[in-house]
């Protein structure tokens, strides 16, 4: 006859249970980790290289302003943000007459039929050019800190935001300024970023919610972040 098993002891179970239980754990979080898993102290430090800890930081109390000049006086600045506030950037001024009025008493040259019908935004009208039959779709931005020069019959649509200025990234956080120019006949549909420096040609067209870091050569359809060439825009072009 077989000798019964006899019960284990509750402490023996209780010590099966944790050994057991330990034993699980190291060996799923060794699966996790793979076969080379590092040991706790090397766990430890690169979290804390994952949280950036061995990454300078930029001190931005001593940024600068770079290479930005403002060309205007305090009190022009502010009695511009006054009007834009309050006559530029509002919907409940439907009058494009208006808006291009105000802007040319500030500074900008804009040419002939225009449409600014709805609410817009610009940092700096005496930094603004725009060519003749140009339309501006609502909460179009202008950060012109530098010209932006915008050609004839250019359209840019809803929620469009053209920015002249950036930072020195890798040193100090200066400001930096550079020029925007779009050439006549350009599309820039909805929600796109125009960054500084760029220059879009003759033409173009790019699709909604792109962002244009670099040139753009004249008569191409172009989208995505980072922008990039998509097809030309005309069909004799093909």
């Amino acid at each position: 006859m077989d000798r019964p098993i006899e019960p284990a002891e509750p402490t023996a179970l209780h010590a099966q249970r944790d050994a057991f239980a330990g034993a699980s754990g190291s060996s799923d979080t060794a699966s996790a980790r793979g076969a080379s898993a590092p040991a706790p102290a090397a766990i430890l430090t690169h979290q804390a290289s994952a949280r950036g800890c061995d990454v300078p930081v930029i001190d931005l109390s001593r940024a600068g302003k770079g290479n930005y000049v403002a060309k205007r006086s305090l009190l022009v600045q502010a009695l511009w943000f006054v009007i834009e506030a309050s006559l530029i950037n509002n919907k409940l001024n439907p009058s494009s007459a208006l808006r291009v009025t105000l802007l040319r008493l500030f500074g900008a040259k804009i040419g002939t039929g225009c449409r600014l019908v709805h609410p817009l935004r610009v940092k700096a009208p005496w930094n603004l050019e725009i060519g003749d039959h140009c339309w501006f779709g609502i909460d179009v931005w202008l950060y012109n800190q530098a010209q932006i020069r915008i050609g004839s019959h250019v359209c840019l649509s809803q929620g469009t935001f053209l920015t002249t200025g950036s930072h020195d990234a890798q040193k100090t956080m200066d400001l930096r300024v550079a020029p925007i120019v779009i050439e006549d006949g350009v599309w820039i549909t909805s929600k796109c970023v125009v960054q500084m420096g760029v220059r879009i040609g003759r033409s173009a067209l790019v699709a909604p919610l792109s962002v244009v870091h670099r040139s753009l050569s004249p008569g191409g359809v172009y989208g995505g972040n980072p922008c990039r060439f998509i097809r030309p825009r005309f069909p004799s072009e093909r």
